[in-house]
């Protein structure tokens, strides 16, 4: 049991541990309508989430008839209190995912969140999914005044870890240039948040499914 190669593995939130496309689209579409705009597909809005939610809120404005010069800081504190307020309506962690984190603590891994999502929200979308307890350190977007894809959040989580070898995983090229910028071993979900084929993100290593997981970290 000793021997497993990692003592930490971290994971993006969105996109990565939990599907929150649905939620995310609910809060766009909400702040969309306060300006009269049509409400994307969530097919649309998917793509658009990964930089947090302010850049989400410009990515929606920008695809529904451009960007007004106020409405973004006007409109971001309705879709934070939105979002807030609906923020595991539909939100549901991936398939195998609870089973993957189970096998890590049997491992005696620390299992740690690293999101450029606001650390409140963070916390209380895993709270709600009974995920937060599982984690040794949640790190989010305005945790440390840095984001990914910054090297200093994956370096944060090693050492609020305890440290030890690390590895992570994520959905985007964020995820991907954190850990390379942090010199740990980068895996890339291909049933995320994809802008690009997720073989095309420069990933150490790409899963289709949470199954992959423990028997790739095992080899590595």
């Amino acid at each position: 049991m000793n021997d497993f190669p990692f003592r930490i593995v971290g994971f993006d939130l969105d996109g990565t541990l939990v599907d929150t496309a649905g939620d995310l689209t609910a809060a766009v579409n909400h702040a969309l309508s306060l300006v009269g705009r049509a409400p994307l597909p969530e097919a649309a809005v998917r793509p658009m989430i990964g930089l947090g939610a302010k850049h989400m809120l410009e990515q929606g404005l920008a695809a529904t008839g451009g960007v007004p010069d106020d409405d973004v800081e006007r409109l971001y504190p309705e879709l934070l209190r939105y979002y807030e307020d609906h923020i595991a309506v539909h939100s549901r962690p991936f398939p195998g995912l609870t089973e993957a984190l189970g096998q890590l603590d049997a491992l005696g891994v620390h299992t740690a969140v690293v999101t450029n999502k606001m650390e409140r929200l963070a916390r209380l979308l895993l709270g709600e999914l009974g995920l937060a307890d599982r984690m040794a350190t949640i790190i989010g977007g305005d945790t440390l005044g840095v984001r990914k894809p910054a090297a200093e959040p994956i370096l944060a989580m090693v050492r609020q870890c305890g440290g030890g070898r690390a590895a992570f995983v994520g959905d985007s090229i964020y995820d991907v240039m954190a850990a390379t910028n942090a010199g740990v071993p980068s895996i890339a979900v291909s049933f995320g948040f994809l802008d690009r084929p997720a073989a095309d993100l420069g990933a150490d290593h790409v899963i289709d499914d949470y199954s992959e997981l423990i028997p790739l970290l095992d080899r590595l």
